[in-house]
């Protein structure tokens, strides 16, 4: 549309173009070329979530779930928590199902971080990092991994950090690189937020794909840790079905309540997809 009388506006992204997910999304299939741009496991999905889907909707199950989630479901993600990596969370408090992880990086910042704070985190990056804390009016604060591995420098972590530090956003295993947190990168990180404000913001959506007889050292595994983080995961990534958008939060309870704050004036789930992620696949 043609506008007579532009109106004025100011950008909160001046810098920020379409996202490179976008842009090469639409080479691959301009060059019929394999797009590695983006998180999405190319296979197929179980049948048995297929039917668990179709039978939640037949059954009626088409309405707004609940606004964290359906409890049963969320039960189960605290029993799945605690059986790999030993953390109790009260489902009740301390679970969010999000209309994907990537609603929850957003619902978390947002609820957490506030204008003049920084935020550390380590580049390559998922995206959305940076926008999201500069929609806070916060500033991002970005550290390169050190090549050929990967790896966090702890000591560049430590001299980035200030009194204005408000959150690290660590990513394990780490996209797009697949490197994954060693014990000894786990304690680090509690060294250097040990008797702070800083909450760590842990994206763990690839928790379920490790290589090489590594382990996944998530922040759930280390106490000290879990209670000052929000742990993001994708039930997309792990199923192969990153279409459905389904993912949650595990945080404390002081610090989910922020979240839900913001959580709630974003969304509300759908109750069939929800539904079928209680399924003994699990």
């Amino acid at each position: 549309m043609a506008m007579q009388t532009p109106v004025q506006h100011r950008s909160k992204l001046p810098d920020v173009g379409t996202t490179i997910f976008t842009v090469i999304g639409q080479l691959s299939a301009q060059h019929q070329a394999i797009n590695l741009s983006q998180g999405a496991p190319n296979f197929p999905c179980d049948p048995k979530l297929i039917a668990g889907v179709t039978k939640a909707m037949q059954e009626g199950h088409n309405q707004y779930a609940p606004m964290t989630g359906l409890a049963s479901l969320k039960q189960l993600i605290a029993e799945k928590v605690t059986s790999l990596y030993g953390a109790v969370y009260d489902p009740a408090d301390e679970v969010l199902v999000t209309a994907s992880a990537s609603e929850g990086l957003y619902s978390a910042i947002s609820g957490l971080v506030h204008p003049g704070d920084e935020v550390i985190y380590f580049e390559p990056s998922f995206d959305s990092y940076a926008p999201i804390v500069r929609l806070q009016g916060a500033k991002p604060v970005a550290l390169k991994l050190s090549l050929p591995d990967f790896t966090v420098n702890w000591d560049e972590v430590q001299a980035a950090i200030t009194p204005r530090t408000r959150m690290i956003i660590v990513n394990t295993p780490h996209n797009p690189s697949g490197q994954v947190f060693s014990a000894h990168d786990l304690e680090m990180l509690a060294a250097l937020t040990r008797n702070t404000d800083i909450v760590i913001l842990s994206d763990e959506v690839y928790e379920h794909i490790v290589f090489d007889g590594k382990k996944h050292h998530g922040m759930a595994t280390h106490p000290q840790l879990a209670e000052r983080s929000v742990i993001v995961s994708s039930f997309g990534k792990t199923f192969h079905v990153t279409g459905w958008r389904v993912g949650y939060c595990l945080a404390p309870a002081a610090l989910m309540d922020e979240i839900c704050k913001v959580h709630q004036f974003l969304m509300f789930l759908r109750r069939h997809a929800d539904a079928s992620m209680r399924l003994p696949i699990i």
